[in-house]
C-alpha cells in the first residue's frame, strides 16, 4: 500500500504565522495617497511635458492612466467597504 498524501509522523507541523498588523491591513491610506502622488506626478510631468518639452509622452500617459486607475479604486474600496459593514456575504473584510 502507498503512503502518498498521509502525513509524516516525524515532520512537525508548523505553526500558522501570526496575523499582521492592523496598520499594514488598511487599504484606505494605501489608495489615497497612491492615488495622489499619481495626481501630483501628473501635473509635474504636463508641466514638463507640454511647457518644457523635457519628458517624453509616455510618461505623460502613463500617470494620466495611473491617476485614472486611481480614481476608479477609490470607489470601489468605498463600495466594498460599504457592502462589508451591511454584511453581504461575497464582501471581503475590510478594516
Amino acid at each position: 500500500m502507498s503512503d502518498v498524501g498521509k502525513p509524516d509522523p516525524g515532520i512537525e507541523t508548523q505553526k500558522s504565522p501570526p496575523p499582521l498588523p492592523d496598520r499594514l491591513l488598511a487599504l484606505a491610506p494605501l489608495v489615497y495617497v497612491g492615488t495622489g502622488l499619481w495626481v501630483v506626478l501628473t501635473c509635474v510631468l504636463l508641466v514638463g511635458h507640454y511647457g518644457f518639452e523635457v519628458f517624453p509622452p509616455i510618461w505623460v500617459w502613463t500617470a494620466l492612466w495611473g491617476t485614472a486607475l486611481g480614481l476608479i479604486g477609490v470607489p470601489v474600496m468605498a463600495w466594498q467597504r460599504a457592502a462589508s459593514r451591511r454584511g453581504s456575504r461575497g464582501a471581503q473584510r475590510l478594516r
